[in-house]
């Protein structure tokens, strides 16, 4: 079967969505297709551009190809006869962001305009789709609740999970990933200010713009963190990333309503290693929980730097609560042979 991935592109931004989709290129290819992925440029800004790419998406026309699996916003307008969503992203700023006043979009006439388009399109699309799954629970109730979509949960597996082998602990919290605002390893620096001396932190990861890498480099510096912070902030190899996870005491992860369980959450249970989240991290929370196989505490600075203590006062503690995560990742059941199988009904 020739398979077609299709997925936003946003130049030289490289995160979860994209690795997701070039490791389900490479396992259809295992499992004996031939895949190919498509991605689609994307710019939500200004978001009055935003209906004109729609339009371009929905007019392409696609050849030579067997089925579709689509997984964000525009990226999954795409037509095709035999398409299934694997749905990591609608546009929130037209739903639950919207309602929340934390949208892009226009205030007045013109942004509810823009809003119903979008969301006409969406219920379209989701219309002549041949099944439409979720990253996560939280992905799935907001497609209840604003499209009466029910669809299934099916969660990304680890893309390399025999790298996350895990090993001893070692005297670092690390939080790895992209680099942003709403990722928040500002508050982690500001959590150390208050942590114990005995606590190091290592932040590493490809940060979104500049200003994202000064925020922090400021940051440790106003705070006198340079003796117990490691700042690598670049494109990590693989290899580098997995370093980090595996040497770990404990792994935070604490974006601001997270879609997923995330990358970062996965790879930390996969090595044994707990998770230090936030309460406000969204779907992290179905694989973070605290006292169970990590600690989730309020955003804070104060709660983080008691948090970040804890993952250093008791040891053996710390330990458990890794392999507690590493168990409740496993009793999930997500691999790669049966996610593809399950794309391709």
């Amino acid at each position: 079967m020739k398979v077609l991935v299709v997925n936003n592109m946003a130049p030289f931004v490289w995160g979860g969505a994209e690795e997701l989709a070039t490791h389900l290129v490479r396992n259809l290819v295992l499992a004996g297709h031939e895949a190919e992925s498509l991605r689609i440029p994307f710019q939500w800004e200004p978001a009055t551009r935003i209906p004109s790419q729609m339009l371009m998406v929905r007019a392409l026309e696609l050849w030579n190809v067997d089925h579709v699996i689509a997984l964000k916003f525009p990226a999954y307008l795409i037509r095709h006869a035999r398409k299934t969503l694997w749905l990591l992203h609608q546009y929130r700023q037209a739903y639950d962001l919207f309602d929340a006043g934390q949208t892009n979009l226009p205030h007045g006439p013109q942004g509810e305009e823009i809003r119903d388009l979008i969301r006409n399109a969406d219920q379209e699309c989701f219309a002549e789709s041949r099944h439409i799954y979720t990253n996560s629970e939280v992905t799935r109730a907001r497609l209840a609740k604003y499209n009466g979509i029910a669809a299934r949960v099916l969660p990304p597996p680890v893309n390399d999970p025999e790298r996350f082998a895990g090993g001893q602990a070692g005297n670092y919290v690390f939080a790895g990933g992209r680099v942003n605002g709403m990722k928040r390893q500002h508050l982690l620096l500001e959590a150390m200010a208050s942590a114990g001396r005995e606590a190091r932190l290592v932040i590493a990861g490809p940060p979104d713009h500049p200003a994202d890498a000064e925020r922090l480099r400021e940051a440790v510096e106003r705070l006198g963190l340079a003796d117990r912070v490691e700042l690598d902030l670049r494109f990590l190899p693989r290899e580098t990333y997995a370093r980090y996870v595996n040497e770990s005491a404990a792994v935070a992860y604490l974006p601001f309503d997270e879609d997923s369980l995330g990358y970062v959450a996965m790879e930390a249970a996969t090595a044994g290693k707990p998770i230090l989240s936030t309460t406000d991290s969204g779907g992290v929370l179905g694989l973070a929980r605290h006292g169970e196989t990590g600690w989730v505490v309020e955003p804070t600075a104060a709660a983080l730097a008691g948090a970040i203590d804890m993952v250093f006062r008791n040891p053996m503690r710390t330990r458990d609560l890794g392999e507690a995560a590493r168990a409740s990742w496993l009793a999930i059941g997500v691999d790669w042979p049966s996610t593809v199988e399950m794309l391709l009904k």
